[in-house]
């Protein structure tokens, strides 16, 4: 019988042979011959994916046959269970609706408090409380600031000239003189008209014996024809010339006072026919006025037209009629909202109102029937069966089943959504799942009002992409949905919390974008909280203090559960070895010690790795690997060649070669392998995830070093005695178990080739790449990667077109100018 390794081996070229006639475009430059490596023959691994299904559906036989992983599954579904259906423990088998099988009456007299009908009296005492409210100082303050500077306006205004009386008393009356000043240009060229007339037409007028009472037009012109009969006609004439500059002065005040608060109320002739005592009388009446209306409190929801009425009551008392409109707008123009709600008064309030609600008692005697057979259980009936111990509680087994089903199924939905989206979850990353999904349900056990659904969607999503961060967040909603007693709105704020930050966790690139995301949360936890309360709370009064409080709680509650998961992430990132894009940009920063070691001590390694790093990035990108991971494998790729730097000749800097000295190509292999295990010495000590210390052996994989195998063959040639074995020649490997370690092992054998090319034209270097992949393929040196066969030739040209970009051509420079003593 063949070994399991031949049969895999075979396998794998009749693979490649399928390849070769599916892609023979291809098939000139990869051409498919069986590899001469029986050391990579031998690290094939001996199960093969055998189910002919999806690829995300596959299974591996070592994923069945490992008792770690089935350990690790029963675990999961204990736990989950055994916390999710925590309420089937003590679940009473005569509960509230069900049937009673037969009469039970009480086995003692009591008074038993039925507790939950007192808490939802209470509640409801609570919320009819209202809300205590508090003059705001601040805004009293601007309302008699607002009150001072109208009144300095208006006197300003009434300084102006203009003012009544203009003519002295006995020229004119005062009605006279107010009427002339403000009547329209019309009427006031009547009067004009009038008084210039016959002074006996007009006098002939007047003394007519059926007119009535004279109007105001009619008693300024008997008024000026009076004065006009007892003056000369050059003293009417300058009278009248007085009338029409205060006319004139009267527009100015007008358009003076449009810029005032009360230029929309229309009161300039309230305000300027006003005598000065009546004035001042009206401005000591509006300060008396606001400061009653202020002391007295005004709420934002009063009716307009009763503060309007309040207002006038206050002004009439103490203000001269004439001026009670006036008044009423000044006050009014100043009056605003003064009261706000004081929280500490309002909950002492509603708390005192909680606390005179005495306790719903129930009283039975000894012998009474608490429910008659076949009776349904109430509410009441319930207390009593409970007081007495006559619920029958016990474990509810097929509640117990039923979640344990919830729960497997919901495994069976993760494991599934990580065979389509993730493909590569370990033993500790599924134990660090099941520990953060548990954190929510104990949560809840405990009776604490808030879920850890924020941060385990945060730390879920950060660490293994969104999807599964969502997926984790939905899973457990629906499990302590059915398992878990809580209120509805703090389980879906929750919720809505860890989906956005599960869904947003895996494209943040920092810590800090994690903290802004972390706030997101909280406002979205707080959002959702104060919708589903405003929803579901409609047939009572609201308390809109008792809202914003517990809205604010909630999500302050979102807020810190992302700031605990900025707290824990390192330590879980480094406890359980988990590679983050966040923590892969931190570990590519230039300035983290290693990697400033290595810029130090071995500058051409260092320059080695950034064009590796380069080749290696942009064909991670084509191919939708990990890119973050692939630059930072990259730049620890070759850390163990700081043991012995000038050992490579990339660090010798056109000196002595060190292995000229060595002369014996045996001992300058172990020297050049033993960058590899240094390397990886470093790394463990440096505690750099595994996963980028794989990228330190499996870069090079089990490749013959070439150049001194081919000198100990020519040194064996000279000397019969040596025995020259290709194995000792060969890194220890492994070959590369990744996508990403197998294109960061092309990028390292194509950068010095493409490094030596200065003039070959892209044809000749996509021909030289080609080459090189070719032999690493033909070597086996990609098997495992999943790598295929028809990226190849895709690599091949993004590493190319990366070369020109480094060594794109440059202007031809004169001689002349090169040896002038100025450039630019």
């Amino acid at each position: 019988m063949k070994p399991s390794w031949l049969w895999s081996r075979q396998l794998s070229q009749l693979y490649s042979q399928c390849c070769a006639v599916t892609h023979q475009r291809w098939g000139s430059i990869f051409p498919i011959q069986p590899s001469q490596s029986t050391n990579a023959a031998e690290n094939q691994p001996e199960c093969h994916e055998t189910v002919p299904i999806h690829p995300w559906l596959r299974l591996s036989c070592s994923s069945w046959k490992d008792p770690r992983s089935s350990t690790v599954l029963v675990v999961a579904v204990l736990s989950l269970s055994g916390v999710v259906g925590n309420r089937f423990y003590n679940d009473p088998k005569l509960d509230v609706g069900t049937i009673a099988p037969e009469t039970i009456k009480a086995p003692a007299s009591a008074q038993v408090e039925d507790v939950q009908a007192t808490e939802e009296k209470r509640h409801l005492a609570r919320s009819d409380s209202g809300t205590v409210f508090i003059l705001d100082p601040a805004v009293n303050q601007q309302i008699h600031q607002d009150l001072q500077q109208l009144l300095q306006q208006l006197q300003a205004l009434r300084q102006l000239p203009g003012s009544v009386p203009f003519v002295p008393p006995t020229t004119l009356s005062i009605a006279s003189q107010s009427y002339l000043r403000q009547a329209p240009e019309l009427e006031w060229q009547q009067v004009r008209n009038a008084v210039a007339a016959s002074p006996q037409v007009a006098s002939q007028r007047l003394e007519q014996p059926h007119a009535s009472a004279p109007t105001q037009p009619a008693q300024a012109i008997a008024e000026l024809l009076t004065y006009g009969q007892n003056y000369s006609p050059a003293a009417i004439a300058e009278l009248l010339v007085k009338v029409e500059g205060a006319r004139q002065q009267y527009a100015q005040l007008q358009s003076t006072l449009a810029n005032t608060a009360l230029a929309d109320h229309h009161l300039d002739a309230d305000l300027l026919n006003l005598s000065e005592a009546d004035w001042q009388h009206t401005r000591m009446g509006v300060q008396q006025a606001t400061r009653r209306m202020v002391a007295q409190g005004i709420f934002p929801s009063l009716a307009p037209g009763v503060l309007v009425a309040a207002v006038q009551l206050q002004v009439s008392e103490s203000i001269p009629r004439q001026a009670n409109s006036l008044a009423t707008q000044i006050v009014m123009t100043v009056l605003r909202s003064n009261v706000v709600p004081e929280p500490n008064l309002t909950q002492l309030r509603a708390e005192q109102a909680a606390q005179a609600v005495p306790p719903v008692i129930i009283s039975i005697h000894q012998g009474e029937v608490i429910v008659p057979a076949g009776g349904k259980i109430s509410a009441t009936n319930f207390v009593l069966l409970d007081h007495f111990q006559l619920s029958r509680r016990g474990i509810n087994w097929m509640g117990l089943l039923g979640c344990s089903l919830l729960v497997s199924g919901s495994i069976a939905v993760f494991w599934l959504m990580e065979k389509r989206f993730h493909r590569r979850l370990r033993r500790r990353d599924y134990t660090l799942v099941l520990l953060l999904s548990l954190s929510a349900p104990l949560l809840a056990t405990f009776g604490i009002s808030s879920t850890s659904l924020p941060m385990v969607g945060l730390l879920v999503g950060s660490f293994y992409g969104s999807i599964l961060g969502a997926t984790v967040v939905l899973l457990l909603t629906g499990m302590m949905a059915v398992g878990i007693s809580m209120p509805l709105s703090f389980l879906i704020s929750s919720a809505v919390g860890g989906l956005v930050g599960g869904a947003l966790a895996g494209r943040m690139r920092s810590r800090e974008e994690l903290a802004l995301l972390g706030g997101a949360v909280g406002i979205m936890q707080g959002v959702v909280y104060l919708l589903l309360y405003l929803t579901l709370n409609t047939g009572g009064p609201l308390v809109w203090y008792v809202v914003v409080s517990t809205t604010l709680i909630q999500g302050l509650a979102g807020f810190a559960w992302s700031v605990m998961t900025l707290g824990l992430s390192p330590y879980l990132e480094h406890v359980f070895d988990v590679v983050t894009p966040i923590r892969l940009a931190e570990l590519s920063n230039p300035n983290r010690p290693l990697l400033k070691r290595l810029a130090t001590e071995a500058p051409g390694t260092f320059q080695h790795t950034l064009f590796v790093a380069t080749l290696a990035e942009a064909a991670a990108q084509v191919l939708k690997c990990n890119v973050e991971l692939v630059r930072a494998g990259t730049l620890y790729h070759d850390i163990g060649k700081m043991h012995d730097p000038l050992g490579f000749i990339e660090n010798q800097m056109s000196g002595p070669n060190k292995h000229d000295a060595i002369a014996d190509p045996w001992q300058s292999t172990l020297l050049i392998k033993k960058h590899v295990s240094e390397g990886l010495v470093m790394a463990r000590k440096c505690r750099l995830p595994r996963a980028i210390q794989a990228f330190i052996p499996e870069h090079q994989g089990t490749m013959l070093i070439a150049y001194f195998y081919h000198q100990a063959q020519e040194q064996a040639k000279q000397d019969p005695s040596l025995h020259v074995e290709a194995a000792d020649f060969r890194y220890p490997g492994p070959i590369p178990q990744s996508r990403e370690s197998g294109i960061v092992m092309l990028a390292d054998s194509c950068e010095a080739a493409l490094r030596s090319l200065k003039d070959a034209t892209p044809e000749a270097a996509l021909y030289m790449v080609n080459k090189i992949l070719r032999a690493r393929w033909q070597d086996n040196q990609l098997i495992d990667s999943g790598l295929k066969r028809e990226e190849m030739p895709l690599i091949a040209e993004v590493f190319v077109q990366v070369w020109q970009q480094f060594h794109h051509q440059r202007i031809a420079y004169p001689k002349l100018s090169l040896s002038g003593s100025s450039r630019d």
